[in-house]
């Protein structure tokens, strides 16, 4: 049995058009796929993120200040020798822990990380922060609606932030 050349043609476009119109969901699917960003989420505190100090910072994000606890623990080096990805962890063996971030004091901007701990995770976080000098690196955990913090001293010797 042979198809004539008209029929050919039209079988053809109608198998090419069904493929076209399969790539395009394949395309669309794949969209869904991308990564979402946090700067994305309707909750995300772009203004602390924004800002130059460590209270500033704080209060943005926070809405008050903390104090010191030997309950936080910073992981940092004492000695960083590229300050475009100095490697840190924040744990903390306070109870209700809701919520961690990073700051590093000299930094354009002051807030470098924040995260949300849901209710029965363990508060540990871990990352590599980008700095632009030997600054201080402070942990901000909130527990029970208090803050409370822990600092290292790090010092930078191939800058990262432009130096």
């Amino acid at each position: 049995m042979t198809m004539s050349s008209d029929a050919a043609g039209c079988a053809r476009r109608s198998m090419l058009r069904g493929m076209a119109g399969l790539a395009g969901l394949g395309l669309f699917e794949a969209s869904r796929l991308l990564p979402a960003y946090a700067a994305d989420a309707p909750d995300w505190p772009q203004a602390a993120f924004k800002q130059k100090s460590e209270i500033d910072a704080l209060k943005q994000l926070y809405g008050k200040n903390a104090e010191a606890s030997d309950k936080v623990t910073l992981d940092a080096p004492e000695i960083a020798e590229n300050g475009a990805v100095v490697p840190i962890a924040v744990t903390s063996s306070l109870p209700n822990v809701t919520a961690i971030a990073v700051l590093v004091v000299e930094n354009p901007y002051t807030l470098a990380a924040a995260y949300q701990i849901p209710a029965g995770t363990r508060p540990a976080v871990a990352n590599r922060l980008k700095m632009a000098k030997t600054t201080k690196v402070v942990a901000v955990v909130e527990s029970d609606g208090k803050l409370y913090s822990a600092s290292r001293d790090v010092k930078v010797t191939v800058g990262g932030c432009g130096g």
